[in-house]
């Protein structure tokens, strides 16, 4: 890809309301479950917040929060220096969010881009499940399963 491809391409990704951050909002949605979104007074900006039940997810993309072990994760061949200090620092804000917000009692569910790629359907209902069964953390993996973390 040459350097004005790539600029092109990625200043066409978003912060907010991406296609995977959607899908989880549309099951939780049509679940019944009423949330705000990217809340500027908790840590990390939380893409969803449902306050009713203590509850906060974050919508990972498996590039950009550097999801080890996933196909769609590559550190790029150029500029790798640049980008293992991006991709760094960005999971390393991720850790002190998630950490900040479970020391004040919110429960943290991260849902992975590749999970989302895998089967909507399912990441969804498993979302809703995690929102109305009370666990604390967890996360929803790309083989369609829910990993819990305690702490996070």
């Amino acid at each position: 890809m040459s350097v004005e491809q790539r600029s092109a391409t990625m200043s066409k990704i978003r912060g907010k309301n991406t296609g995977p951050e959607l899908r989880v909002r549309q099951a939780l949605w049509h679940a019944g479950l009423r949330f705000r979104l990217h809340a500027k007074d908790l840590p990390g900006k939380p893409d969803i917040v449902l306050p009713k039940w203590h509850a906060v997810i974050f919508v990972h993309g498996c590039f950009w929060h550097r999801h080890k072990g996933c196909p769609l994760f590559q550190l790029p061949a150029t500029r790798t220096e640049f980008w293992d200090a991006k991709l760094s620092a960005n999971s390393k804000r991720d850790i002190a969010a998630i950490r900040n917000l479970t020391n004040t009692a919110w429960r943290v569910l991260v849902v992975w881009e590749c999970a989302l790629n895998f089967d909507p359907d399912v990441t969804g209902a498993m979302a809703v499940a995690w929102v109305r069964d009370g666990e604390k953390g967890a996360e929803l993996l790309r083989d369609g399963s829910i990993v819990q973390r305690r702490p996070f």
